[in-house]
């Protein structure tokens, strides 16, 4: 699969006569990507969220370790950041359910992509450990 990202010159060897700092364009769009999915939890989340709304209470039961301040707070963020959506519904007691936004659901190539990657190089660093 070949696609342009702007940083095919990033790896070329350099001699020093040339600048090879990134495009601030293309790094600043690759930051905000970053900080959008940033932080212990976030992919864990949305790839729990992958499929379809998911109530608070078993989202948590989900993702084994999250205490319910950090899972609120990076919901929190990931709202803000337009990837999830947090509905309400008028009922005693409240129910609360999280959904991936469309713009989330874009991710879903990616996610795959990640999944093949750890398939064939995810235990690598095992190997070489083991070897040492």
């Amino acid at each position: 699969m070949e696609f342009e990202t702007g940083m095919e010159n990033l790896t070329s060897a350099c001699d020093g006569a040339c600048d090879c700092s990134p495009d601030p364009a293309l790094l600043a769009d690759f930051k905000r990507a970053i900080h959008a999915l940033g932080g212990k939890w976030k992919l864990e989340i949305l790839f729990a969220l992958m499929d379809g709304a998911v109530r608070f209470g078993a989202l948590r039961r989900s993702i084994g370790g999250i205490t319910q301040h950090v899972l609120t707070t990076q919901l929190r963020e990931l709202e803000q950041d337009g990837l999830v959506s947090r509905t309400a519904f008028a009922e005693k007691p409240l129910r609360v359910e999280y959904e991936l936004t469309d713009a989330a659901y874009g991710l879903l190539p990616a996610f795959k992509e990640i999944l093949s990657w750890s398939r064939l190089y995810g235990d690598a660093r095992l190997v070489v450990s083991h070897e040492a």
